[in-house]
């Protein structure tokens, strides 16, 4: 395990000017040669509590990729935490290659590394990785949650998220629509994992036209079957005619390519890091008149979930009760957006900070 350390001097363009450029406090690389395991931990902001966040497994084309991708995903559950009242600091990882590589040998040394930086960072389950994981990593480490309900754990929180960022998209409609209603709105539900196909049956539960697309046509397919959702080819889901889009596949779909072809008025997803340049993006948004529901706050479901589980006597209804103050928190960023003139995405960011700042100085010594 190598640390880096964010005091050496830094270089722009390097692995430290990324780190001190997002004010990460380590990142941790994991190697072991027997299992195959690549692995990154990015720990952001431990200051109002440990760092907890999923990990993913992604066969990224580079590592400096996946870099990138681990700083971006853990500087978001920072925020993520503070702007939901959670006592946990941001942090994520993430482990490079194709799932198939995953078995028994391969999860445990995964845990091995995590036991290692005791307590500092607490994992869950995120892309490509399942409750059964967190059960082999469990085996190694204490660090863990999502694990499944016969384990004592919360189970999947995918339900969780779905239900926050359909709340979210709510609260932006009623900002843009003057109705929180989303009956006869054209969504376009752009990926239908677990999340995505979660808010697909709220958003036919009320009656709205949806439209979806994913690279996995198993999946839509099935998808379609059981809800009456309409397929749109992934290639086109920007540019239909609709109401709301919503980002629930990987991130920075928002870009320089796709933002002139939207023809919504909302966007709210369950996708992390949907603005690829936050400050140029958030701004066009805004310039545009688009209501822009900030990623980190609407899929904050699953990480409430987990937390849930991580302090002990998880109760499921409590935990929906807790991300239905999603809704409330969502309407606050959007007022403060539009009463500044700011992007919401730069308003929730902000207003996460700002707790941040306040409880580290609750935490000073007398």
């Amino acid at each position: 395990m190598v640390e880096i350390n964010t005091e050496e001097k830094v270089r722009e363009g390097s692995i430290y000017g990324q780190i001190t450029s997002l004010g990460h406090e380590q990142l941790v690389i994991c190697y072991d040669e027997p299992t195959g395991l690549k692995a990154l931990i990015g720990i952001h902001n431990t200051v109002l509590g440990p760092a907890l966040g999923g990990t993913r497994m992604w066969n990224y084309a580079s590592e400096a990729e996946a870099i990138t991708d681990v700083l971006r995903l853990s500087r978001g559950m920072t925020f993520k935490a503070a702007i939901s009242g959670l006592n946990l600091g941001g942090g994520k990882a993430v482990i490079i290659g194709d799932p198939k590589l995953k078995n028994e040998a391969f999860l445990r040394r995964f845990g091995r590394f995590i036991e290692s930086l005791g307590g500092r960072y607490i994992t869950a389950e995120d892309v490509n990785m399942k409750t059964s994981d967190m059960e082999y990593i469990a085996m190694e480490s204490k660090y863990v949650t999502g694990l499944p309900e016969v384990r004592g754990g919360g189970g999947d929180p995918s339900p969780v998220t779905a239900y926050g960022t359909y709340l979210g998209m709510k609260s932006a409609a009623k900002k843009a629509f003057g109705s929180d209603s989303l009956t006869g709105k054209k969504i376009a539900v752009q990926g239908i994992g677990q999340v995505g196909k979660y808010l697909v049956e709220h958003l036919i539960k009320e009656r709205a036209e949806v439209f979806i697309t994913d690279i996995f046509e198993d999946k839509l397919k099935q998808v379609a079957k059981e809800t009456g959702a309409t397929v749109v080819d992934s290639n086109v889901i920007y540019d239909i005619d609709m109401d709301i889009y919503a980002p629930c596949a990987l991130g920075a779909t928002i870009n320089d390519q796709t933002i002139d072809r939207l023809k919504c008025q909302v966007i709210a997803g369950a996708a992390n890091n949907q603005l690829q340049d936050e400050e140029k993006h958030g701004k066009i948004l805004l310039e545009k008149g688009i209501t822009y529901a900030p990623d980190f706050l609407i899929n904050a479901g699953g990480l409430i979930n987990v937390y849930a589980e991580f302090v002990g006597g998880y109760n499921r209804e409590l935990t929906y009760k807790h991300a239905e103050k999603i809704y409330d928190i969502c309407t606050a960023i959007l007022d403060k957006s539009e009463k500044e003139n700011i992007p919401a995405q730069q308003a929730a960011i902000e207003m996460a900070w700002n707790r941040i700042q306040a409880m580290g100085k609750v935490k000073l010594p007398y």
